[in-house]
């Protein structure tokens, strides 16, 4: 599920925003440059395969990568890809 979640080209660009920080589906959408709805679907499956981590503030859900070991392999892949 791991590498199925990183096959994606929206799913790595949105989880390439929150190496920033924890970020709401509003922000998601507009840094990755897709709708809020297509963002929520994808956070439904990186939420389910445990890469991310939801805390709701009111009517707002942020979300943020939490887990050194998804974090390091996520950069891992980066660089490795850059070459």
């Amino acid at each position: 599920e791991l590498f199925r979640a990183f096959s994606d080209t929206s799913r790595v660009r949105i989880m390439s925003a929150l190496l920033d920080g924890e970020k709401n589906i509003s922000a998601l959408a507009k840094l990755v440059g897709i709708t809020e709805s297509a963002v929520s679907h994808h956070m439904r499956g990186l939420r389910q395969m445990h890469l991310v981590i939801a805390r709701r503030e009111g009517k707002e859900v942020y979300y943020r990568m939490e887990d050194p070991h998804i974090i390091t392999l996520f950069k891992q892949g980066i660089e490795h890809i850059k070459g």
